[in-house]
């Protein structure tokens, strides 16, 4: 084979295992980008409070952020506009959905990025403008605080550049989204539960299925608590999942997660109990509540 010819056939398995790359690179930043509406940390970055509501009692928000890692760090917040699936999956956007609209454009915030050493934290204050211009309604962005990699790591000197091969170097890039929501004029919700059913997965795990099924004008986000009541009455708690959101337009998300399995715990008879209610950081409010019997 030829030099020319041997160059060119490193070159297309170069593009091949790059197309494929660039594909599982993308996944894995997309589940990484949405994996903070259930935590509120991610990549050593630790964001309070989880959610910017502006609900007619505030003009400015704060934001605290904390670098809890051992390195320094440096975030570029943006906003970015999503869409939820009805299994609860998240999707970029650039048009809002029928029902939706986008908080964006009537948010300002500062500053656009933060660098914070090992164990410090800094405000960044977002308030809300353009207040004559919105209509009633519920608005909703997501604030995207990104991780931006070191060029080089502290400490690495320089290294030497074989210029005849080609080499593929992969950075992963951490990131939260929190929701920014705001709500002009009456607001209310609703939510009620349907198609509660428990499946015993490989007759040993048992896995809650459950649909939320939202009204009303406004998004509802709480968390999910589960109790199982035996027969002679005595309640365990098995099951927890914090941080369920519906977002509008949104009328109905489906949910499952697996309950735990712990001694004197009979999956087959007794029953099991679901509250959904208001998060522990804002008003205890009981948003429904529905049982199943167990067989």
């Amino acid at each position: 084979m030829s030099q020319l010819a041997y160059r060119f056939f490193q070159m297309q398995s170069y593009l091949k295992r790059q197309k494929y790359l660039s594909r599982v690179f993308i996944v894995a930043a997309t589940l990484i980008l949405f994996s903070g509406e259930i935590v509120s940390a991610q990549g050593n970055l630790l964001i309070t409070p989880r959610r910017v509501v502006f609900d007619g009692t505030k003009r400015s928000f704060d934001l605290n952020l904390a670098n809890v890692g051992k390195d320094t760090a440096t975030y570029a917040i943006t906003f970015v506009q999503i869409r939820m699936t009805e299994d609860g999956r998240f999707e970029t956007i650039s048009v809002p959905d029928s029902g939706q609209n986008f908080a964006s454009p009537y948010l300002r915030y500062f500053p656009r990025s933060v660098t914070l050493a090992p164990n410090e934290a800094q405000m960044v204050k977002v308030q809300l403008i353009k207040q004559g211009e919105l209509k009633p309604g519920e608005y909703r962005s997501h604030f995207y605080f990104r991780a931006i990699p070191n060029s080089k790591p502290l400490g690495e000197g320089e290294v030497k550049v074989d210029t005849t091969s080609i080499s593929v170097k992969l950075t992963p890039v951490f990131g939260i989204t929190i929701p920014a929501i705001i709500r002009i004029g009456e607001s209310n919700a609703r939510v009620t539960f349907s198609d509660v059913a428990l499946e015993m997965v490989n007759d040993t795990i048992p896995l809650l299925k459950v649909a939320f099924n939202r009204s009303g004008n406004m998004s509802i986000y709480g968390d999910l608590a589960v109790d199982y009541v035996s027969a002679g009455g005595e309640v365990t708690r098995v099951g927890i999942a914090n941080g369920i959101a519906v977002y509008t337009p949104n009328i109905r998300r489906t949910f499952q997660f697996n309950l735990k399995t712990l001694p004197g715990i009979d999956y087959h008879s007794g029953r099991l109990v679901l509250t959904f209610s208001a998060p522990s950081d804002i008003k205890p409010e009981k948003y429904a509540e529905a049982e199943i019997a167990l067989r």
